[in-house]
């Protein structure tokens, strides 16, 4: 039992730290598109599940404005 809990463990340890890439690299792109983040798209990618993450990175590839990405 105790093996069980250590890879579930080690298992969401990764899952967070992929959760924490992917909000450390949307950061990084849209304040290198768009200059300094205000604070209320900072909260929105700090709160975003990893799925509204993945989908907000690819569109930093075709928005003209820091609202384009974050468009439902």
């Amino acid at each position: 039992m105790e093996r069980i809990g250590i890879e579930k463990g080690l298992e969401q340890g990764r899952g967070e730290g992929r959760h924490e890439g992917l909000r450390q690299a949307l950061s990084s792109l849209l304040e290198r598109r768009f200059g300094p983040l205000p604070p209320a798209a900072r909260e929105r990618v700090q709160t975003a599940s990893a799925d509204t993450l993945q989908i907000w990175l690819l569109r930093v590839l075709d928005a003209a404005r820091l609202d384009d990405v974050f468009e439902d």
